[in-house]
């Protein structure tokens, strides 16, 4: 089964904001070191980090019209902030990687959504 995990960031440091430059340098790395061991752990397909939330668009059509609005579709707290695929033999090997994501024990969560095989 192959599982989306989806990091939602929430109020946890991030490469390039301010709150990053506040954790000890250790930190910083250890972060860094997880994310990157995560990426070689077998059946995982690596994902992107995405651009913080106020850069998103949200788009809509509503009577045929194309509607446009700055920022996330939800509050900052809750958005998105990564993916990657996972390949897993049922859904506790898919939750036991999704715990080892920073973001999980930082203050965010990842959501484990299976992928529907066409």
């Amino acid at each position: 089964m192959r599982y989306l995990m989806l990091i939602h960031q929430g109020e946890t440091p991030t490469p390039g904001r301010p709150d990053w430059a506040e954790l000890p340098r250790e930190e910083q790395a250890a972060i860094g070191n997880a994310y990157r061991t995560l990426n070689e752990t077998p059946g995982v397909t690596p994902g992107v980090q995405m651009q913080p939330p106020e850069m998103a668009t949200t788009v809509r059509v509503e009577d045929e019209r194309t509607l446009t609005t700055d920022g996330p579709f939800v509050a900052v707290k809750e958005a998105l902030g990564g993916y990657f695929l996972f390949e897993a033999d049922d859904l506790d090997a898919a939750i036991e990687l999704a715990s080892r994501v920073p973001a999980a024990r930082m203050g965010g969560a990842v959501e484990v959504r299976p992928i529907v095989e066409w």
